[in-house]
């Protein structure tokens, strides 16, 4: 997320950040590079404008001219500043207490609507809800099968109506049944175009007065750049749009659309798509996006992704074995840890919300997810035995092992030194790891200490 924008923005940021002192034409000088990097962005040109006058005006303030250390002084404003971009607060769904909230899903055809109610409603039914989706795009077929799947692999009711038929009155009817059914959150799944059209928003407009909806969410792909803006203008316009949700913020978005879109329309981004996994969908907190893009992390966003992806169960009894006197890291325990971190997602994603972490000159080919599944098979092609006492792994041992693995035997050899020194590692830290046992197969994974 924000990947190109954030590398050129911290390029930019360097030299001011590392400079003892700053005059005013150092400020200016660097600020025209941060002008030029955001345009690049693709973010609109008043939005940019406006952007830079605020930090323009607060870095050359007198307190900041004089500040112990200047440059960060300035990287401090571009962060408060970016975050006023997205927003005020953590924009949340403004959904009363009683009854069934209705929130309307609208956008383009492509941008992620249907993906994107299933991953929403997931969220609200993870929270406590019960939530209920509308198939309401009845002009494809695939559309109504893809909320049908995604509705039972959540476990989410679907209410469709037929192919072909009037989407208005599929609209009416599935708010009947979630007021029927005590639903508190009913997400209604809207056609799309290729483009803004009468007809459209008609439609779309006639569906609002049948459901009454407390949200109209804005989907918005973040791939489509400064176009997304100009069509989330149209259908505030037609609909009154309440919030937007980025989606393919994952991939390789310049982040123009995602910073343009508030100061254009003046509705908040609430919630950003980072995947195709139906838990990949987060919140959009101001603040924790401004600091991702300036690579200071996000360690509330990784404690979230571990809240969700982490079995308690077994991260408990990790931890006694971790913490307890006596305790041994033995390769179960280790397969255990690695399957944790794999469901919090992409290791790549992971280390970017790390504070630091996004300017360490990692190679690519240490956050592949094959090598995940590599040691993965290494490890389940020993024996029980084995996984307790690695010491028993002779040479004819690790040439089955190699084997019914598919990895050469220096593969091997190269885990079980990993692993050795990783045991190493626990013991030094163990009264200092707390529930953090996980974090002990990535330093693994990466290559071992030192490396």
């Amino acid at each position: 997320m924000f990947d190109e924008l954030s590398s050129r923005l911290d390029a930019a940021l360097k030299k001011l950040r590392e400079r003892g002192v700053l005059t005013e034409p150092m400020i200016k000088d660097g600020l025209r590079e941060v002008r030029r990097v955001l345009l690049e962005a693709d973010v609109n040109f008043q939005v940019t404008r406006d952007f830079l006058e605020r930090v323009q005006q607060r870095a050359l303030g007198e307190a900041v001219l004089k500040a112990v250390s200047p440059g960060q002084q300035i990287v401090k404003i571009v962060h408060d500043e970016l975050a006023h971009l997205f927003g005020e607060g953590r924009p949340a769904l403004n959904l009363h207490g009683r009854g069934t909230n209705a929130v309307l899903m609208v956008g383009l055809q492509g941008s992620g609507k249907t993906t994107t109610a299933a991953k929403l409603a997931r969220r609200m039914s993870k929270a406590g809800g019960k939530p209920m989706l509308a198939a309401c795009d009845l002009q494809r077929p695939a559309a109504i099968e893809q909320l049908r799947t995604l509705g039972a692999q959540i476990g989410v009711p679907v209410v469709a109506g037929e192919f072909g038929a009037d989407p208005i009155a599929a609209a009416r009817r599935a708010r009947e049944q979630a007021e029927a059914g005590g639903h508190n959150v009913l997400i209604v799944d809207t056609a799309g175009r290729l483009q803004i059209d009468d007809r459209l928003m008609e439609e779309l407009g006639s569906i609002k007065d049948a459901v009454t909806p407390a949200e109209i969410l804005f989907v918005a792909d973040a791939m489509t750049g400064q176009e997304a803006v100009t069509i989330a203008q149209g259908f505030d316009g037609a609909l009154g749009i309440t919030g937007v949700i980025m989606t393919k913020m994952d991939g390789d978005a310049r982040g123009g659309a995602a910073l343009s879109i508030r100061g254009v329309t003046g509705k908040p981004i609430k919630f950003v798509g980072l995947g195709e996994g139906v838990d990949d969908l987060e919140a959009a907190d101001p603040e924790r996006l401004a600091g991702r893009i300036l690579q200071m992390g996000d360690i509330v966003g990784l404690v979230e992704r571990a809240q969700v992806a982490v079995d308690k169960a077994e991260q408990e009894k990790l931890e006694a074995k971790l913490l307890g006197k006596g305790g041994r890291f033995t390769m179960e325990d280790f397969l255990v840890a690695m399957r944790q971190v794999q469901r919090m997602g992409p290791l790549e994603q992971l280390l970017k919300m790390i504070p630091g972490a996004g300017r360490l000159k990692i190679p690519t080919a240490n956050l592949d997810p094959k090598r995940f599944k590599h040691v993965e098979a290494i490890i389940l092609s020993m024996t029980p035995e084995e996984r307790q006492k690695p010491n028993l792994l002779n040479a004819s041992r690790k040439v089955r092992i190699a084997k019914g693995s598919g990895r050469p035997v220096a593969e091997v050899n190269r885990l079980l030194k990993q692993f050795e020194e990783m045991q190493g590692f626990m013991k030094q830290m163990r009264g200092m790891m707390g529930g953090m046992g996980g974090m002990g197969s990535l330093k693994g994974l990466m290559g071992g200490p030192g490396q």
